[in-house]
C-alpha cells in the first residue's frame, strides 16, 4: 500500500520515531528491525557483474529488473529510507534435519517451506507495523515487500544493521540466518541504523558444505548450480550432471546453513505459522508424495509456498529423488506408473530415474 503523504514536521524527533518502530517491530514478533538509506551503488555493480556472467541462469526476471532492484526510489518514487526486519521461522518440532538428509528414501524439503507461506505472513505484520507508524506521524506513504518484488533484501538488510551477508550470500547474524526478511519503503527520514560487522572469519563451511558446488567462492553464487534454483526456479529439467547430487531434496536445499557454526544459536519459530508442519513433510516417504494426485496436491498445499513450483515440477522433483535413493521394487514400481506421464518434465526425470536405478540394481 501507499499514500500520498503531507509535508513532515521538521521539528520531528525521527530518532526517538525510529527507536519506537524497533520496539513496535519487536511486539509484532520480529527478531530484528532496522533502517536503511536507499544507497546501493556498490551493490548494483556487484549484481551486473552477477548478471553478465549468466549466473542467475534462467531467471530472465533477474536481468529485466536488475536496474531497479538496486534503486529503491525507482521502484516505489519518494522512498528515502527502507526498513528491513526479520522473522525467525525454523520449526524447534519438525524431524532433525540431518537425519532426514541421511535418509535417502525420505524427502527433505527445506525447513523454511514446511509451515503456512511466509509472503502472506510477513506482508501482513510488515503493514500493521507500518499502520502503527500512521497511528503516530499520520498519513505517509510507505509499501510492504518480502520476496516479492525486484528488492536487494539482503544488501538492504546488511545496510540497516540487522546482520552481515555470509559467505553462502544469504543474511547471517550471531543468531545464524534461519529468517525470513521483509522490507517497508517509506519517505520518512529517519535516521539509519549502524552496520553490523562481520563475523565469518576464515570458515569455509558452507562452502565445503554445499552438494553441487554452486557457492563458486566466498559470496559468490551460481544459481544455475544452486539446488535451490534446480528445484523451485527452474521452469526445465534439472541438468543430469547435477541431478545425483540432488539426493533427496525435492524442495530447496539448507546444507549451507545447516553447517553454519552460527546457526548452533538460531531461534525456534514463535509463530504457529512457521513452527507446525504441514502435511507431514518433515518426515514423508518418497514413494508416498510420487502417489499424490494434482488434485491432492492442491489441496495439501493450499496456504504453503511450494503451491508455486506446481504439481508437474514437484513430481519431476521427487522422481530425481527416488532415483538417487537405493534400488528398491516399491521405487521402480512408482517410477514404472509415471513412465508415461502427460507432462515431458514428469518423463524426463522418470526415465532419468530408472536409467540410474536400473544400473544400481544388484545383480542376481
Amino acid at each position: 500500500m501507499q499514500v500520498d503523504s503531507p509535508d513532515k514536521p521538521a521539528e520531528r524527533d525521527w530518532t526517538s520515531l525510529a527507536q519506537r518502530i524497533v520496539a513496535w517491530g519487536r511486539e509484532l514478533g520480529f527478531a530484528a528491525v532496522g533502517i536503511a538509506d536507499t544507497n546501493l551503488a556498490a551493490e548494483a555493480t556487484r549484481l551486473a557483474a552477477w548478471l553478465d556472467a549468466g549466473r542467475h541462469g534462467r531467471m530472465d526476471y533477474m536481468a529485466r529488473h536488475g536496474t531497479l532492484r538496486s534503486r529503491p526510489a525507482d521502484l516505489v518514487p519518494g522512498t528515502v529510507r527502507v526498513i528491513t526486519a526479520r522473522l525467525d521461522y525454523w520449526p524447534a518440532h519438525a524431524r532433525d534435519a540431518t537425519a532426514v538428509l541421511a535418509d535417502a528414501q525420505r524427502a527433505y524439503v527445506s525447513r523454511y517451506a514446511l509451515g503456512r507461506d511466509y509472503h502472506k505472513v510477513l506482508r501482513a505484520k510488515l503493514a500493521a507495523l507500518a499502520r502503527r507508524i500512521e497511528d503516530e506521524v499520520g498519513p505517509f506513504g510507505w509499501r510492504v515487500y518480502t520476496d516479492s518484488a525486484p528488492v536487494m533484501e539482503v544488501a538492504l538488510a546488511a545496510n540497516a544493521g540487522t546482520g552481515w551477508r555470509g559467505k553462502h550470500t544469504l543474511l547471517l547474524t550471531r543468531e545464524g540466518s534461519l529468517f525470513f526478511l521483509g522490507e517497508i519503503y517509506v519517505d520518512l527520514p529517519l535516521p539509519v541504523t549502524p552496520q553490523a560487522t562481520e563475523h565469518c572469519g576464515s570458515c569455509t563451511a558452507c562452502i565445503d558444505a554445499c552438494p553441487t558446488g554452486a557457492i563458486v567462492g566466498p559470496y559468490e553464487l551460481d544459481a544455475r548450480r544452486c539446488i535451490s534454483y534446480l528445484t523451485i526456479e527452474l521452469n526445465g529439467p534439472i541438468p543430469d550432471e547435477l541431478k545425483p547430487a540432488i539426493g533427496n531434496r525435492i524442495y530447496g536445499c539448507d546444507d549451507c546453513q545447516l553447517v553454519c557454526p552460527w546457526n548452533r544459536f538460531a531461534q525456534a519459530a514463535a509463530l504457529p505459522d512457521f513452527a507446525e508442519v504441514r502435511n507431514g513433510l518433515d518426515d514423508a516417504k518418497l514413494v508416498d508424495l510420487f502417489a499424490w494426485t494434482r488434485e491432492g496436491f492442491e489441496t495439501r498445499m493450499e496456504g504453503s509456498a511450494i503451491r508455486r513450483i506446481g504439481y508437474d515440477k514437484w513430481l519431476s522433483n521427487v522422481a530425481v529423488a527416488l532415483g538417487n535413493a537405493p534400488a528398491a521394487p516399491e521405487i521402480v514400481a512408482a517410477l514404472r506408473a509415471r513412465e508415461h506421464d502427460a507432462s515431458p518434465l514428469v518423463r524426463d526425470a522418470v526415465a532419468w530415474a530408472l536409467a540410474r536405478t536400473a544400473s544400481s540394481a544388484p545383480c542376481n
